[in-house]
Formats: structure tokens, C-alpha cells, sequence
């Protein structure tokens, strides 16, 4: 349950809005979005605000500017793919805050039509919550609204400082966001199975703790496996692992009670039987490759993919569940040679009769280049977001709003 006002909590009718949108796009080097599905979820936000004749005052970061105006971080791509998504103009300003904006605002914008401000980022205040900056931005508008799920996880100036002038509700993506991922944690259909890939072990640490006494099953799979299997005493060869030796044998010995717990809890804890491995040269070029057991893989070989049997055990174990959760690919998915695994997997969660939840970039940069997107009940925009509010954490964001 979302215990935050949102819009519709709220009288927008008639007032001037400013709404924290999550606009950090890709752009290809002629500076054209290429991917604007983050612009196409703020719409729903939009257009209820537009369709009660209010004034809506955008603002979102993109890149890390690093509080210096960057011309490739400019958000007026995003403002010209929002007009063609819209069908109305959007006035983007230059600047964030300035006498003239809040003028045009005041005086000359008229109800019902858009604005955009500049990159926030490219305020050095911003990333420090500076209350003054706050402040000024909240100087614009007569009410705030947060639908930028993506960023909710950062106290700035633009996601908090600024919920301390303004009357400050969630729109419908926030709702969403948090109300799916609080869902799968809080009350999923059982068996509820997590599956989580992806290269560093210490990404997952509190994901791991925090679902272990949650869950039915967890999948462990891609780069942050072998150090699973290392804890098991298996040789892993040249496979990736934390470079630094007491880091390493830090999450050496968290695999290893990870384990342990999941025993205790009745979780089936599945790590992989068996691994596609590679060699490579001087240049890293793939040179040989070959499937082994995941007990044995040869000292100067390194794991690239998760094998058949794995990929079986997988699949049976994903047939089975109701709901689940999946972060992080299987392996080394952006090359050819390696994509099996990570395809199979999302594949099967996307046939998968259960509730599927799917979150993080990787995650969402496979999804797409499988064309199973649309397949998965929901796909979170905000990748680390939602691994910190599924480690149990409070985000600024959201809990800077006014309660209900």
C-alpha cells in the first residue's frame, strides 16, 4: 500500500505544478534521444495535470554534469521528443531559475501548457540538497509533484530540499513503482523466486539479506556467481571477482552464510552446475571456448555464460513460481557468443505464468534487445531505486512527501 498523497489527493486545478520527471535519456552523438520510455511514462502524470488547466513546470537531470553547464547534457532533446509524444509545445528554458523565468511563469505562460527547465545537475547545489537552490526552484509553483522514481533515492534539492516550501505529492509513476516492488516483498503469491545476475557481488549484499527470509527460491547467476562458487571450494579460474584480496574474501564468506541462511530458511538456493567458459589472448579476443563443469573450471579460463544443465535448472525452477523478481543479467549477454543464457532466462520469466517484476539497466538494456519488454507484468524505470527500496531502505524521495 502507498502510504504518500498523490494528485489526486490534491486540488491541481488552476495552479502552477512543478514536476520532478526523470528525463536522464540516452542520446546518440547528434543528440537525439534514442530511447524515450522514460519520457513516455511521465505522461500519464502529464496530461491529468494538463487536463485540470494547470500550469506544469518540468525539471529532471541528465548525465553528471557535475554542477558545470555541459551543452551535451542539455535537456532540450528531451523537451522536442516530449512535443512530439504530447502534440503541444514545450517552452524549455536555458537556465534552471532566473527573474525572467519565474516572470514568463507568472505572467505570460497561460494554463494548460508545458515549460521545462535546464538541466537541474547543472546547479553544483543540486546533488547537495543546497536549500537555498531548493528554495528557488519551489519559488515557481504552487505545488510539487515527484514522478521521478529513478532519482527518489537521492536527497537533492530537486527530489527533497524543494517537498519543504511546497505542498509535495507523488505522481502516478512513483505510485506505481513503489507500490509493485513494495507488493513482491510485502505480500507476493508463493513460490516467489528471485533471480539475480550481474557482475558484483557487493551490488547484491542487501538484496540477498533482505530476501532470504522472503523468498521461495533464489537464482544466483551471471559475473557475481563464481564467487558463490568459490565459497563452495570450487576453482573458478581467471572468472570475475572483487580485485581487492580483503574485499574478495569478504564476500567469500557472505556467499558462503548466504548459503548457510538459505538452508536454515528452507530456501532452495540454486547456484550453477555447470558454466560456459573462455580463453582469450593478449587483446581479450575469445580463443577457445567450451562448456565444463562449474566445479572445475580450468585455472586459465574464465566464465562467460551459464551452461545448459544450469539453464534446465533454471527454467524448472521459474515454471514453478508465482512471483518473480529478476535483476541482473546471466552472463556476458551483450556479446553474441555469450547471450544465451541471459536470452533463455528472460525468455522463461516472460512466458512464465507468475507475476513478473524485472529491474536495474542491464536487466532492462536485455529486455529490450530480446523484444520482451512488454511481456513482464512491470519493468522498473529506476534501477538503483528499486534495488534500495528491495534492500529495505526508506528513499528520500518518497518519504519527503506528504503522508496520507
Amino acid at each position: 500500500m502507498f502510504n504518500k498523497k498523490t494528485i489526486e489527493d490534491i486540488d491541481v486545478s488552476n495552479k502552477k505544478v512543478l514536476v520532478r520527471v526523470d528525463y536522464n535519456v540516452p542520446l546518440d552523438s547528434d543528440l537525439n534521444v534514442t530511447d524515450n520510455s522514460r519520457i513516455r511514462l511521465s505522461l500519464p502524470t502529464i496530461n491529468y495535470l494538463l487536463e485540470r488547466n494547470a500550469k506544469v513546470i518540468l525539471m529532471s537531470h541528465l548525465g553528471r554534469p557535475k554542477g558545470e553547464i555541459v551543452e551535451k547534457y542539455r535537456l532540450t532533446p528531451a523537451a522536442k521528443e516530449l512535443e512530439k509524444l504530447t502534440g503541444k509545445p514545450v517552452k524549455k528554458f536555458d537556465e534552471i531559475v532566473s527573474p525572467e523565468i519565474k516572470d514568463y511563469i507568472d505572467n505570460k505562460m497561460k494554463y494548460g501548457e508545458i515549460v521545462m527547465l535546464e538541466n537541474v545537475r547543472f546547479n553544483p547545489g543540486e546533488t547537495k540538497n543546497n536549500i537555498d537552490f531548493a528554495k528557488e526552484l519551489a519559488s515557481l509553483a504552487d505545488i510539487y509533484v515527484d514522478d521521478a522514481f529513478g532519482a527518489s533515492h537521492r536527497a537533492h534539492s530537486s527530489t527533497v530540499g524543494v517537498t519543504q516550501f511546497l505542498p509535495s505529492v507523488a505522481g502516478f509513476l512513483l505510485k506505481k513503482e513503489v507500490e509493485v516492488l513494495t507488493s513482491i516483498l510485502e505480500a507476493p503469491d508463493k513460490p516467489f523466486l528471485a533471480v539475480l545476475g550481474g557482475a558484483k557481488v557487493a551490488d547484491k549484499i542487501m538484496v540477498i539479506q533482505n530476501f532470504i527470509t522472503r523468498v521461495n527460491s533464489l537464482i544466483v547467476g551471471g559475473g557475481m556467481s563464481y564467487t558463490f562458487l568459490k565459497s563452495k571450494g570450487y576453482e573458478i579460474g581467471k572468472s570475475i571477482h572483487a580485485e581487492d584480496p580483503a574485499e574478495y574474501e569478504s564476500q567469500i564468506k557472505f556467499a558462503k552464510e548466504s548459503i548457510e541462511a538459505a538452508a536454515k530458511n528452507n530456501v532452495n538456493f540454486i547456484t550453477p552446475i555447470d558454466v560456459v567458459v573462455g580463453k582469450t589472448d593478449e587483446q581479450g579476443n575469445i580463443i577457445d571456448k567450451k562448456t565444463v563443469s562449474a566445479d572445475s573450471i580450468p585455472a586459465d579460463y574464465e566464465g562467460f555464460d551459464m551452461g545448459e544443465k544450469t539453464l534446465a535448472l533454471y527454467e524448472s525452477e521459474i515454471a514453478k513460481a508465482k512471483t518473480i523478481f529478476w535483476n541482473g543479467p546471466v552472463g556476458f549477454f551483450e556479446n553474441k557468443e555469450f547471450e544465451n543464457g541471459t536470452r533463455r532466462v528472460a525468455t522463461a520469466i516472460a512466458n512464465s505464468n507468475a507475476k513478473t517484476v524485472a529491474g536495474g539497466g542491464d536487466t532492462l538494456a536485455a529486455l529490450k534487445k530480446f523484444g520482451l519488454t512488454d511481456k513482464f507484468f512491470h519493468v522498473s524505470s529506476g534501477g538503483g531505486a528499486s534495488m534500495e527500496l528491495l534492500e529495505g531502505k526508506e528513499l528520500p524521495g518518497v518519504a519527503a512527501l506528504l503522508d496520507k
